[in-house]
């Protein structure tokens, strides 16, 4: 916990001085009691002094002081929070190699479901789009908050050749932020031809933008999930670098074997092997997370782990106004008490 104005807890000092003073006054009033005659008396307000109903709503007050005084103090405290995500791509690879067995029943069903299974632990208010890449990269679902509609298109998934990584991290933010203009033909296959018009010119113009810090756009996420590593189509690492001046978080998630995996498919067999390193690239570039998941059941949890982190995020946040919360209640309840038991306040 830090505090914005550290010097008030100084006040604090005043919690010892009211105890040391509550201690001298009852221990006077246990010597104004000795001047009674009758002994019962005196033994009466012995046993009314060391009741622990007397010393509780002083103890309340005195905890209800030192909230007060810590809230003073403007406190910050690192807490978790609902996030204010309000829309997330899912990139999801549909190349050939998806059709291995090593998880199971194969790579591409195992994805699918542990998809659908993380869109039903989102908020309804979350906005979802699905971007399918291979050896291109197309949007099969804009962005919508209607489950159904995204989970028909998870299910329509059709695996094609190729894996372009990059292209699908640029489609991805293409679809988050429709009016940037962002190219993906032109990012993969270079500048437009000398005989753009005037008009292409001034858009692009217009387009231009500042890049923010990574991954500081809280409101946008990018989960992208591969099995493979790139083989054509846009550098990966350059469309880390986009999404990082966007400030937008890609999510990696590596499924299947690390060594590799030898495929077969209508008379056609490959390797294919997870390339971790440019996942944990990817990720780093765009302050975001790499995850790994060996099985079906590791998927399912890598995609609860990131529903996780993506509805409920850690803030420093001012707690002031929460102490102060707490020592008005314990000073009511400290009154309470007193006006129920003794029938006074103090």
């Amino acid at each position: 916990m830090t505090f914005f104005w550290p010097d008030l807890l100084w006040l604090l000092l005043l919690l010892p001085a009211l105890v040391l003073l509550y201690l001298w006054l009852m221990k006077r009033k246990r010597q104004a009691a000795l001047r009674y005659a009758s002994l019962a008396m005196v033994r009466e307000a012995m046993a009314g002094s060391s009741s622990w109903r007397r010393h509780l709503p002083p103890l309340l007050f005195l905890l209800a002081l030192g909230a007060l005084l810590l809230a003073s103090a403007r406190p910050f405290a690192t807490i978790r929070l609902p996030s204010q995500q309000e829309t997330i791509v899912l990139a999801m690879d549909v190349s050939g190699s998806m059709r291995a067995t090593d998880v199971e029943p194969n790579r591409l069903v195992a994805a699918q479901n542990a998809a659908k299974a993380f869109l039903a632990e989102l908020p309804r208010q979350v906005k979802v789009a699905i971007v399918a890449f291979a050896g291109t990269a197309s949007v099969v679902q804009p962005a919508t908050v209607n489950r159904e509609d995204l989970v028909a298109a998870i299910d329509k998934f059709q695996m094609q050749r190729g894996t372009a990584i990059g292209n699908g991290i640029v489609m991805s933010l293409a679809e988050l932020f429709p009016d940037a203009d962002i190219d993906l033909s032109k990012m993969q296959y270079g500048s437009r031809p000398q005989g753009a018009s005037l008009d292409d010119k001034a858009k692009a113009a217009k387009k231009t933008y500042e890049p923010v810090a990574p991954g500081s756009n809280g409101s946008t996420a990018i989960i992208l999930l591969t099995d493979g590593q790139r083989t054509t189509g846009v550098d990966p690492m350059e469309a880390a670098k986009l999404a990082a001046d966007y400030g937008v978080r890609v999510y990696t998630v590596g499924v299947g074997t690390v060594s590799g995996e030898t495929i077969g498919f209508e008379g056609w067999s490959m390797r294919v092997r997870l390339d971790e390193e440019s996942l944990k690239a990817i990720a780093a570039k765009t302050q975001a997370e790499y995850f790994y998941a060996g099985t079906a059941q590791d998927l399912k949890k890598v995609y609860t782990s990131l529903s996780s982190k993506l509805t409920m995020q850690k803030k420093d946040t001012e707690i002031s106004g929460l102490l102060a919360l707490v020592g008005a209640a314990l000073a009511l309840l400290s009154a309470g008490l007193s006006m129920l038991w003794f029938n006074r306040i103090a």
